[in-house]
């Protein structure tokens, strides 16, 4: 067996569905907050919902359809209903969180999520395939680095690790002859920006 033929399996541990939830439960298992546990729970079952379980349940729909038909790989074409999609669908879930203003953290986490969503749209309008999973590891990567900065915690390790976890998904995506160099760039790019504007005045 190749030495290279395990990197397959980081496009699917890492897959943009994934993100917010990885997210979403870093912050509440590693950050310091508040939220009792209750609410802790309300918004992950709100967050598997909107960014997983709805998306996973429109791919089997769009797969029937004959939409897609790849859950790693999708056509420019083929992406351009599940990225609009999901877009509303992030809006939806900053409309829920924005009602609880105890954890402002998500919520920014969410609207970088938002926007780098609305920004594969416009890529996908303009004919262009930028990685969404490069989007989705690098605004986990930005939002690990932001709450470790932010609530001033030993963040060398868990940033090192999110950085390695880019690479490997990064070298998943160009084994798998899913997308070029560029394509990989672009998709960091998308996912980066966002996340930087939001937190750029709390941790720099």
């Amino acid at each position: 067996m190749k030495s290279n033929s395990f990197l397959p399996i980081f496009s699917y541990i890492f897959h943009p569905i994934f993100i917010t939830l990885y997210g979403t439960l870093y912050f509440f298992l590693v950050a310091p907050h508040t939220a009792p546990e209750r609410l802790q729970y309300l918004i992950l079952i709100q967050v598997s919902i909107l960014t997983l379980l709805m998306p996973l349940a429109l791919y089997f729909l769009f797969i029937s359809l004959g939409i897609v038909t790849s859950f790693t790989e999708a056509s420019i074409k083929e992406r351009k209903i599940p990225v609009l999609i999901q877009s509303f669908l992030f809006f939806a879930l900053l409309y829920i969180v924005r009602e609880n203003n105890t954890i402002p953290e998500l919520f920014y986490f969410y609207t970088g999520g938002f926007f780098s969503a609305v920004l594969a749209f416009i890529a996908i309008l303009l004919k262009y395939k930028a990685s969404l999973h490069m989007i989705g590891i690098t605004s986990l990567a930005c939002f690990v680095y932001a709450v470790a900065v932010y609530h001033q915690l030993p963040y060398l390790n868990m940033v090192a690790f999110a950085i390695v976890c880019m690479g490997l998904v990064a070298s998943s995506r160009l084994y798998m002859k899913s997308h070029t160099m560029p394509e990989l760039f672009v998709g960091f790019l998308i996912g980066l920006l966002p996340q930087y504007f939001i937190w750029k005045d709390l941790v720099l």
